[in-house]
């Protein structure tokens, strides 16, 4: 079984997801209570820092194991690797 760099915080991770998952249920009673609009906006951009935030964590895990090992190890993997990484960040950096 392939382990990855996230792993050994599995659990903080987890534990970051359910919160967020927790912040989005928080969206969905405002809007289902007709909450005021800008309230609404202000969570949303909470929920938006926490999952850019859990992303750049899940990134630097990334950057650190699977990243750092191929590279370690060179070759054809080391240059997925870090196109891979590449790609990621380009993606987080648009959204």
């Amino acid at each position: 079984m392939t382990t990855y760099g996230y792993h050994d915080d599995k659990q903080s991770h987890l534990n970051r997801l359910r919160r967020i998952e927790g912040q989005v249920r928080g969206l969905q009673r405002m809007v289902e209570d007709d909450s005021y609009c800008i309230d609404i906006l202000t969570q949303t951009a909470a929920v938006n820092k926490a999952l850019r935030s859990f992303a750049l964590s899940m990134l630097d895990e990334h950057l650190k194991h699977c990243v750092g090992n191929a590279v370690a190890t060179g070759g054809e993997t080391a240059d997925e690797k870090v196109r891979e990484a590449s790609d990621a960040i380009a993606r987080l950096v648009r959204s």
